[in-house]
């Protein structure tokens, strides 16, 4: 059996729709409830389902041999993971973008950014020699800079209507987001065949 993380978030009904689609897993077994913890019905997978952002620790430390999860997951977990970042599975596409009221000028000096994203905003920001405040929020980011706590936010963006509505536009593009398939690197060795046998069934009905 190899255990499988997924995020429990925006992109947990197209993984699972991935899985019917390849027979891992079939309407029973993948009924949705309240379970954290389920098998599938040939009894080769256990699937774990977990915060999006906690993805990347439960396979970096082996509580799970497999991971899916955003891009945006991995790229904020940072440059010290230990894992393999094996297949894009073109699930949940959207941008990580900054967002600013519309027509807004951007102010001199330090600017104030607003977001859950701290390490890939951080990152960003730094790359452009801009001197930025973070502010790390964890939901409604669009009303922070209506209220004077932020000039601009840093999130994902799909289809801007949630900016749109609250008087924000999409600027830059800091990266293409979509999930992606993540591997211990201990249990690549020692679970190698099971592995290469669920990434097969993954890679040949994902587009």
């Amino acid at each position: 059996m190899i255990t499988i993380a997924i995020n429990k978030g925006r992109i947990y009904q197209e993984t699972v729709q991935l899985l019917l689609k390849a027979k891992i897993l079939d309407k029973a077994s993948a009924k949705e409830d309240r379970r954290l913890v389920f098998s599938s019905p040939s009894g080769d997978y256990r699937f774990l389902v977990v915060r999006s952002a906690d993805v990347p620790i439960y396979v970096e430390r082996g509580a799970a041999d497999v991971g899916v999860t955003g891009k945006d997951s991995i790229m904020e977990y940072g440059a010290s993971m230990t894992f393999y970042e094996t297949m894009d599975l073109g699930l949940g596409k959207c941008r990580m973008m900054t967002a600013w009221p519309k027509e807004s000028p951007e102010p001199f000096g330090k600017i104030k950014v607003a977001t859950k994203f701290v390490n890939i905003a951080r990152e960003y920001f730094d790359s452009q020699n801009r001197q930025v405040e973070m502010i790390k929020l964890s939901g409604a980011l669009e009303i922070a800079p209506s209220l004077g706590l932020s000039d601009c936010i840093v999130d994902l963006v799909a289809t801007g209507e949630t900016l749109n509505a609250n008087g924000m536009e999409p600027r830059e593009l800091i990266a293409e987001i979509s999930s992606r398939l993540i591997v211990n690197r201990a249990a690549l060795k020692t679970k190698f065949n099971e592995i290469s046998v669920f990434t097969n069934l993954i890679s040949s009905v994902s587009s």
